[in-house]
């Protein structure tokens, strides 16, 4: 029998290994990377619309359209970087405890080859598994997280494991020191009107998404920076963020938020902070328009991509 068969899928499921973001060489392992593209196309921890599971491979397709020039940051990524895209975690569907364990051994072997993991989610579960990876490597980190929800609910459910909850479990495990984290651009209707105040117990400094409003991005920059200080930095970004105007294709979209262009300058005015890792989570196609929420996605990619580039051209 010749070996050249697709894998089956009941050891694989059949959303992962569909494509390379950017179009990117494909690798089986991190050696000689400065980054390493890794999906994870777990959604079973999601709490109302199901279907992050094919983020991964929505954000891959759209980012054909990626060019590796980013004028405003005066980079080619791939002058400066090598890359490529690893594949996606063997995530078991349902089993959360198990697919927090198989992110953790991908991400780990990124890691250790020194290269700086950009995970597909996936919904907001599985930053909790590549926090212990990244733990694991190089300590607490601080945590910079874009959403328009706090995930820090002790329980969701009755359940201690779900995408509203990824960050009480990592301040809890000391994977992340909450008195240099910040979170950003929350909104919404709540059923707690005590969350923000929680989350200050907690010792997570919190900026509402009325408030970043009035913010300038090199403002918002400001607090960040003062915020991290020296620590390595974890970045995470939940596609709710983004207004539904322009990131429709998501679980949980929440009205008032923020446009594309306002994403792209909080994250380029952050550009010299230590980061190790990042993430772009919530991507939810079944709901997307014109594949517009993974365009975004990818573009966010992209920003993180041309820092890690902007910082080796400088050194």
């Amino acid at each position: 029998m010749s070996s050249y068969q697709p894998p089956s899928a009941s050891g694989s499921p059949r959303f992962c290994n569909m494509g390379n973001f950017m179009r990117l060489p494909k690798a089986e392992n991190a050696k000689g990377l400065d980054f390493a593209i890794v999906g994870i196309p777990f959604d079973t921890a999601a709490s109302f619309r199901a279907g992050a599971r094919f983020g991964p491979n929505g954000i891959r397709n759209i980012s054909a359209m990626i060019k590796p020039n980013n004028v405003a940051m005066g980079v080619n990524i791939m002058d400066e970087l090598k890359g490529a895209d690893l594949g996606d975690v063997p995530v078991i569907p349902d089993y959360i405890h198990e697919t927090y364990t198989a992110i953790e051994e991908v991400l780990t072997g990124v890691l250790n080859e020194g290269a700086v993991p950009i995970s597909f989610g996936g919904d907001h579960a599985v930053t909790l598994g590549e926090l212990r990876a990244v733990h694991k490597k190089h300590g607490k980190v601080a945590l910079v997280h874009f959403d328009s929800h706090l995930d820090l609910c002790d329980t969701v459910f009755g359940q201690k494991y779900n995408h509203g909850t990824p960050f009480r479990r990592a301040m809890e495990e000391g994977l992340i020191d909450p008195s240099h984290s910040i979170q950003i651009g929350m909104r919404g209707s709540l059923y707690d009107p005590d969350d923000f105040k929680i989350a200050a117990e907690l010792g997570f400094k919190v900026i509402p998404g009325d408030e970043l409003h009035k913010m300038t991005p090199e403002e918002l920059a400001e607090e960040i920076i003062k915020r991290v200080g020296d620590m390595k930095v974890f970045l995470t970004f939940d596609i709710d963020f983004i207004d539904p105007a322009y990131a429709p294709g998501t679980g949980t979209p929440e009205v008032g938020g923020f446009t594309s262009y306002e994403a792209l300058q909080y994250i380029r005015n952050i550009k010299d902070l230590s980061f190790v890792g990042f993430d772009v989570v919530e991507v939810a196609p079944p709901y997307d328009h014109s594949e517009i929420t993974a365009y975004m996605a990818a573009n966010l990619a992209f920003e993180f991509m041309s820092i890690l580039a902007y910082q080796k051209k400088k050194k």
